[in-house]
């Protein structure tokens, strides 16, 4: 009864039929019929003409994105909470050559408006500072809560006003499209995003994510990126089959609504007083004394001891409901 990370959590059936499906001859890198209709399947998606390529890992589409968006000599905004500063062995300055994080305040790694202009304006405009170029967000954030279309369009419209890009890490980005019930392009491009590293591995996925450019001409820049960083597979065919077979028939959604309600099934078992978050997607932050969590382990939960006193509980697209059901009723027993 596992519930330390929706990483571990087995793939979706349909990803494992896409990818003997392309099991064949075909051409190779990414010039294969799979990778070719990525473009066409997300601008569906997302209302929009984008372009998107296909990387193995979320650090590496968060890393080829912020290189696209931000100079070797600039600087990334992000909360400090975030994966690109904390869990990304400083991967973002590695793939770009050298751009420093600033990092922002904020509850529940959440950023605000206000926060990106105070960073801005503490940097003076001369060669002596490291210039603000890009701000990254997650949404889902790293605690669990969602950002709304309004609060990611008012970040949009500060990025637009202070000449940042926008860059949006989309590890959980099903779970917050599930939440919010907004469509992908409402807590995007129409808020101003410029790229989204949009997350499938979490999600029913093999080894592939996505990385969707909403502007024009990035892409072309951040394939050449994706080669000299190693991440050009050479039979990419089977990464853009495990995206397409998830995009289909929405299950990237089905499978995110499905983590999202397990989480909240145990929500209502911790009860607000043990709850350090609010939980707006699928993970819990659950405050536990030792004890108690070993009580819990005794009886084959498993989940992380997150912080003294806190556990971590994160749910999955494929979660067994009966071990969510004993799990909240141990809880409460507690």
């Amino acid at each position: 009864m596992r519930f330390f990370s929706d990483n571990a959590a087995p793939c979706h059936p349909a990803v494992l039929d896409a990818l003997a499906s392309a099991n064949r001859l075909d051409t190779a890198y990414d010039g294969d019929q799979w990778s070719a209709r990525l473009d066409g399947a997300f601008s569906d998606l997302f209302e929009t003409n984008v372009e998107a390529i296909w990387v193995t890992t979320g650090t590496a589409a968060n890393s080829i994105a912020l290189a696209m968006l931000c100079p070797p000599e600039g600087a990334i905004l992000c909360h400090r909470d975030a994966h690109i500063e904390n869990d990304e062995a400083g991967a973002p300055a590695f793939y770009n050559g050298g751009a420093k994080l600033t990092l922002l305040d904020g509850p529940g790694a959440k950023v605000t408006p206000n926060a990106v202009k105070s960073a801005f304006d503490r940097v003076r405009p001369d060669v002596h500072q490291v210039q603000p170029a890009a701000l990254s967000i997650t949404n889902a954030t790293e605690y669990g809560l969602v950002y709304s279309p309004a609060e990611t369009a008012a970040l949009g419209e500060m990025c637009k006003s202070l000449g940042l890009d926008f860059h949006i890490d989309g590890a959980r980005f099903a779970n917050a499209a599930a939440s919010t019930g907004a469509s992908p392009a409402d807590l995007t491009w129409r808020a101003g995003a410029d790229a989204l590293s949009f997350g499938f591995v979490k999600n029913g996925g093999m080894n592939a994510e996505a990385i969707v450019f909403f502007a024009p001409g990035h892409a072309d820049r951040a394939r050449r990126l994706k080669k000299r960083s190693g991440h050009l597979m050479s039979k990419g065919r089977y990464a853009a089959a495990q995206i397409l077979a998830l995009l289909e028939e929405d299950r990237w959604l089905g499978n995110a609504r499905a983590a999202n309600a397990a989480a909240s099934a145990l929500a209502e078992a911790c009860g607000p007083e043990r709850l350090v978050h609010a939980v707006e997607a699928n993970e819990l932050f659950v405050r536990m004394s030792p004890e108690e969590a070993a009580a819990l382990r005794a009886q084959g939960f498993d989940f992380y001891d997150w912080a003294p006193g806190e556990i971590r509980l994160v749910t999955s697209w494929d979660q067994d409901m009966a071990a969510v059901g004993r799990l909240a009723a141990a809880i409460r027993a507690l």
